[in-house]
């Protein structure tokens, strides 16, 4: 039996959620498969941090895209809820960078003075400031670097949205579904093989994450364990996101807070260790000492996926007419999840090239 659509979409995390999403807006018949449940395994597992100042340097090819995926939030936020009833839990409390060091001072302050040269918005704030605005923090803190323009959402909640809103739009979606190979005559692909079916398309858009290699091993795309934890506070600690030597710690509703995140490189073994929750509340508790009183919830991993250089693929296939690359987000699928799915959309509308490495 074979079935022809406009766009097939490979992989139903968020990257994926959002591009059919984007696609069934225009108007095109959209199919969405996974392997398995959607939002299941890296989407669930972030924490949801909007962090383009926080995790791109303002000189950053990619700072630009970031930015701009990060303004897009308000207005998708609205959108999503109007179609879905799904809230993302859009947060705009800031981020802040710590310093315990004289050298981190003096590097968050450099940056500071840099980025505001450029026109952004970044400051350096001082123990004292710092403990006005967040008193859980410790006092051994000796000042941030404060991104107020950062924020977060439920990473849930916003996967959830997207398909909800691209079910609603048209989008038709196949769960424990997996596309075992890609149809191809000569250089274009027609469609996708499944386990059971052949499905034909004008393109196919591919945004399984790390596993977006075992249909296009060129990718090479590379599996980064996380592990995670979240705590119950019986009053609000932290208004705002709190970050250092690559541990972070993001308040949510009913006064929970996520911690995270270890960085295992090259495994897709989801087990959760002692070493890695031991680091992470070690690292937690250096930031907000007042954690040692909250009460454990919950811990998890997520399989993050990481090109060789870093940067994700968003755009056309330069070798393979019809494929479109949608992965390798690392930590920042969430972020650029708007800005990809309006990119993708936009290129199979127009047709324009864009392919990055």
């Amino acid at each position: 039996m074979s079935l022809t659509y406009d766009a097939i979409v490979i992989g139903g995390g968020v990257i994926g959620c959002s591009i059919a999403y984007q696609l069934s807006k225009k108007q095109k018949k959209v199919l969405l498969l996974e392997k398995g449940k959607v939002g299941e395994r890296a989407s669930s597992a972030a924490a949801g941090m909007l962090g383009a100042q926080m995790e791109f340097n303002v000189d950053d090819p990619f700072y630009p895209l970031a930015k701009m995926s990060r303004q897009m939030f308000r207005d998708l936020s609205r959108e999503l809820y109007e179609i879905s009833g799904i809230d993302i839990e859009l947060m705009e409390n800031g981020i802040y960078e710590l310093a315990f060091k004289e050298d981190e001072c003096d590097r968050h302050q450099q940056r500071a003075e840099r980025d505001t040269l450029q026109g952004e918005t970044v400051s350096w704030l001082s123990s004292s400031q710092l403990q006005e605005r967040e008193p859980a923090i410790s006092n051994r803190a000796l000042g941030a670097l404060y991104f107020p323009n950062d924020g977060q959402v439920s990473p849930v909640q916003l996967t959830k949205a997207y398909l909800e809103g691209a079910t609603f739009y048209g989008t038709e979606v196949k769960e424990q579904t997996e596309a075992v190979q890609l149809i191809q005559s000569g250089n274009k692909v027609k469609g996708v093989e499944t386990d059971s079916k052949t499905i034909f398309a004008d393109h196919v858009i591919l945004a399984g994450g790390v596993w977006s290699s075992n249909l296009l091993p060129e990718l090479q795309m590379v599996p980064v364990k996380g592990e995670c934890i979240s705590f119950m506070t019986s009053d609000p600690l932290l208004h705002g996101t709190v970050k250092y030597n690559g541990c972070y710690l993001v308040p949510k509703r009913n006064n929970r807070i996520f911690v995270g995140a270890t960085s295992v490189p090259h495994t897709f073994d989801e087990k959760i260790t002692f070493a890695g929750i031991f680091e992470l509340m070690e690292r937690a508790k250096q930031m907000v000492p007042d954690l040692n009183k909250a009460a454990f919830e919950k811990a998890w991993t997520g399989i993050r996926p990481q090109t060789k250089d870093g940067k994700p693929y968003i755009g056309h296939h330069p070798q393979h007419e019809g494929l479109h690359v949608a992965a390798g987000h690392y930590r920042n699928g969430i972020l650029l999840s708007p800005v990809t799915g309006k990119i993708i959309a936009d290129q199979i509308e127009s047709e324009v090239r864009l392919y990055e490495t």
